[in-house]
């Protein structure tokens, strides 16, 4: 056979096993309003940068007339591409082959595109579309899953981890998401559950739709296990290249520079606090205030929404932004805000991510219902991981800072670099409402007016020690500095910490409270 006659044998087979599932099973993708996996590649990475391996992989299943059964690529595409030139890992399951089923030869390609990664020290980008584990192929699948399972351990705070769900993710698949930094939705798309609907309705006679029981909204809004909700799959593809723009490649590497940014926002950063301590506003006005060309890409917008998370950049270089929201529960942390937050910095400190802290919150949120959900636990989350954190930690109390939550919001206590206040700060114990009641509560009872006198006992008690002055004079706060000083603080924090080093104790690893 002549070089000719082989190229054009390459190329005929290249072109019958890119088809997938064929040209019906493609129709049927898109007509649920799915792009297929190559597409799906190819909106990501740069133009004309994939490399794809393993293309004439196929499954080596017997049972149950699998051996009369050809599957192209077993189901998953797996390569190599660049994003803003840099180079990626990436695989896509392909639900035209079998329903994007994960057997062994499939499970073999991902692991090997992971380890790959991992070796190569680039991000990995997982898309997940399948109906879950083959189960013609029995243990081999399960098997596949833990090999998958355990990589994602591997590599984790070594390289980032991104994971796409652009279709069913169910069962045991659900886990190599969960594993990851970044989970990405898209509405009437993504749909994630350990069970599905039909196995709730036999076992507990409940009944529920998929879009109900795992729909994007529900991972964005109630579980969190979503990162980034998006209306369409163009939308959520410019979101990871967004994402990808402010994060490093490695963890031995810093985000990539930019030229340095004025903040563009109209809001003047003076104007944005209310004086009247217990008038909420929006934190992403004070982040965009502060942050070069006011940009900020906010993770996990819809959950734990009394905290705020997310990338921004002051002078060029991205930093993470951790920021109580005063606009939902009058920013108190609880359950879910403090493993949010807490899950972000941990990932800030594997990635040399400097962490700037915006504080404006009355404390831990009270009730039974919190204490019995485990708030100590989850509290705790957000104690170590600032604890455990060794990269540039700068803190500014806006406004109120009571008791735990004034520790817990990366204080001078918990090894913060910088500590700022602006004058409006109130640190203390608790609210000076609840304070007076307490230290003055005899006074109060025996008056004869108690009324008045609790009001002149508030104002007694805010004098001296609901500012920021009583911290300062014991250093535990380094300046009292003006709003509109406050980027100029943050530049000159970041620059003099840009060498950082905190050495800490020998150990393995630590064990947080999960």
């Amino acid at each position: 056979m002549s070089l000719k006659r082989n190229i054009l044998d390459l190329r005929k087979r290249k072109q019958e096993v890119q088809l997938g599932g064929g040209e019906k099973a493609i129709e049927k993708q898109v007509a649920m309003g799915k792009k297929t996996a190559r597409e799906r590649i190819m909106s990501i990475l740069d133009e004309d940068s994939f490399h794809e391996y393993d293309l004439f992989v196929e499954h080596t299943a017997r049972d149950f007339d699998m051996d009369k059964k050809v599957l192209h690529g077993d189901g998953v595409i797996i390569g190599t591409g660049t994003i803003y030139n840099q180079p990626v890992c990436i695989y896509a399951q392909d639900f035209t082959v079998a329903g994007g089923s994960l057997g062994l030869m499939h499970a073999r390609k991902i692991t090997k595109i992971m380890d790959h990664a991992l070796k190569m020290r680039v991000p990995l980008i997982g898309i997940n579309d399948s109906g879950g584990a083959r189960i013609q192929e029995g243990v081999n699948s399960l098997a596949g899953y833990g090999e998958i399972f355990y990589r994602n351990t591997k590599a984790s705070g070594v390289i980032p981890q991104i994971s796409v769900i652009l279709g069913p993710c169910a069962g045991g698949a659900v886990y190599s998401p969960a594993l990851t930094d970044f989970v990405f939705v898209v509405e009437n798309i993504s749909k994630m559950f350990i069970t599905g609907p039909s196995v709730i309705k036999t076992v507990l006679g409940e009944e529920i739709s998929m879009e109900e029981l795992g729909g994007a909204r529900v991972h964005s809004e109630i579980t969190g296990n979503a990162h980034f909700f998006a209306e369409s799959e163009d939308q959520c593809f410019d979101q990871i290249k967004s994402l990808i723009s402010f994060i490093p490649w490695n963890n031995t590497q810093k985000a990539r520079k930019f030229p340095p940014q004025e903040p563009t926002s109209s809001l003047n950063v003076e104007e944005i606090v209310p004086s009247d301590p217990r008038r909420p506003y929006d934190i992403r006005d004070i982040i965009r205030a502060v942050s070069d060309s006011s940009e900020f890409l906010e993770i996990m917008e819809n959950f734990a929404r009394n905290i705020v998370i997310g990338f921004g950049r002051i002078k060029g270089e991205t930093v993470g932004f951790v920021a109580n929201q005063p606009k939902y529960l009058a920013g108190v942390l609880d359950c879910d805000s403090s493993d949010k937050a807490a899950r972000f910095i941990r990932y800030c400190d594997s990635f040399n991510i400097p962490i700037v802290t915006l504080e404006d919150m009355p404390g831990y949120l009270p009730g039974v219902d919190q204490e019995h959900a485990g708030v100590i636990r989850h509290g705790a989350k957000l104690l170590y991981a600032y604890s455990e954190a060794t990269v540039p930690k700068i803190t500014v109390i806006l406004r109120k800072a009571y008791g735990g939550g004034y520790i817990a919001m990366n204080s001078r206590h918990l090894g913060a670099d910088f500590v700022f206040a602006w004058p409006t700060a109130e640190i203390a114990v608790m609210g000076p409402e609840g304070a007076a009641n307490i230290v003055f509560r005899k006074e109060i009872a025996e008056a004869e007016n108690p009324d008045e006198v609790r009001k002149q006992k508030i104002e007694e008690y805010k004098e001296k020690f609901a500012n920021p002055f009583v911290a300062a004079a014991k250093g535990y706060i380094d300046e009292v500095i003006e709003p509109a000083e406050t980027r100029a603080r943050l530049i000159h924090s970041l620059s003099l910490s840009d060498n950082k080093v905190d050495a800490r104790p020998a150990k393995k690893h630590g064990i947080p409270p999960f």
